[in-house]
């Protein structure tokens, strides 16, 4: 009995042992832990606006309980056309950014001059750190009817009357997520560079050895090394599905594109802010977050099944 009295002493002693010796790193943690507590975890209680008719002369606690009263508006034809709008443009701007920040990753690690590499990668990397309040400026004046681009392509006879590229339906979507892609296929094709580092040359080595060519090793040795960085990045995208790029519509759409440009982010914001209509705003931004929920749980059961990775 003495020994195993002992022995639950001396763990018990290491276990303060051990909190007296990383307190300072807890204590580092701390402020981190309050901001996220104030900004993620308080304003969270404020979803409790999707089930009431919220005033905000009678708050939380005054404020009439609809229940899920709020959640039939979500049948309406507005709300089905932005949720199509946000998944179009996400899943577009997912897609095709994903895609060529690969094709970019790879283009890099088959250059061999190190000084051209770098250069490119700087220049390619520049506009994702650019706002989208600068971006959206410089984008109105180029897309305009009398911009440089209407104005070549008509010069050059291809087109007889300038195009509306940001005042057409048929082509906002297309200029957003184009220009979306422009500015963050350099930025996202950091990680895949990283992974390129890791393979193996002696593998490179082997395929030349046998004959193979440049398209050869990439389709057999560099796509599949970087498998499992794919799955990972695609699997963490899933969650951002309908995150269209609220700070990037909203600083290029005007009312006339509202029925091909219109997302959830914007649409919830005029609610909130120019209609006042805080408790529908909270409910789609609810239907949203759960949407997304079920989209990162779904994304991380196909990704165990199907390549045998989880992230956590």
């Amino acid at each position: 009995m003495g020994k195993v009295a002992g022995r639950k002493r001396r763990r018990k002693e290491g276990r303060h042992v051990t909190i007296r010796q990383t307190y300072q790193y807890h204590l580092l943690m701390l402020p981190g832990f309050i901001i996220l507590f104030i900004y993620t975890i308080i304003p969270f209680f404020g979803n409790i606006m999707a089930f009431q008719n919220y005033q905000p002369i009678m708050g939380f606690l005054k404020s009439k309980w609809v229940g899920l009263a709020n959640f039939k508006h979500m049948l309406l034809p507005d709300t089905a056309r932005i949720f199509r709008n946000s998944f179009t443009i996400a899943v577009g701007k997912l897609v095709l950014t994903m895609v060529l920040s690969i094709f970019f990753a790879i283009l890099l690690n088959e250059i061999t001059s190190v000084k051209f590499k770098k250069s490119v990668q700087t220049i390619c990397f520049l506009p994702h750190f650019l706002s989208w309040v600068i971006l959206a400026t410089i984008f109105k004046n180029l897309l305009d009817t009398g911009g440089i681009l209407n104005q070549g392509l008509m010069s050059l006879g291809i087109l007889k009357e300038p195009l509306m590229f940001l005042g057409s339906n048929k082509l906002f979507q297309g200029v957003v997520i184009s220009t979306d892609v422009w500015k963050e296929f350099g930025y996202g094709a950091i990680i895949f560079i990283a992974a390129l580092m890791g393979i193996n040359p002696e593998l490179y080595e082997a395929a030349s050895v046998d004959g193979a060519g440049r398209l050869a090793k990439i389709w057999h040795i560099t796509l599949p090394s970087i498998r499992v960085t794919i799955v990972m990045v695609a699997t963490l995208n899933i969650a951002n599905i309908l995150n269209a790029g609220f700070d990037q519509i909203y600083n290029m759409y005007s009312p006339v594109v509202y029925q091909s440009g219109d997302i959830i982010d914007t649409y919830v914001y005029r609610l909130s802010f120019v209609n006042a209509q805080y408790s529908l705003a909270t409910a789609i931004g609810l239907l949203k977050s759960a949407i997304s929920f079920i989209m990162i749980v779904t994304a991380h059961k196909m990704a165990k099944k199907f390549a045998n990775y989880q992230i956590f």
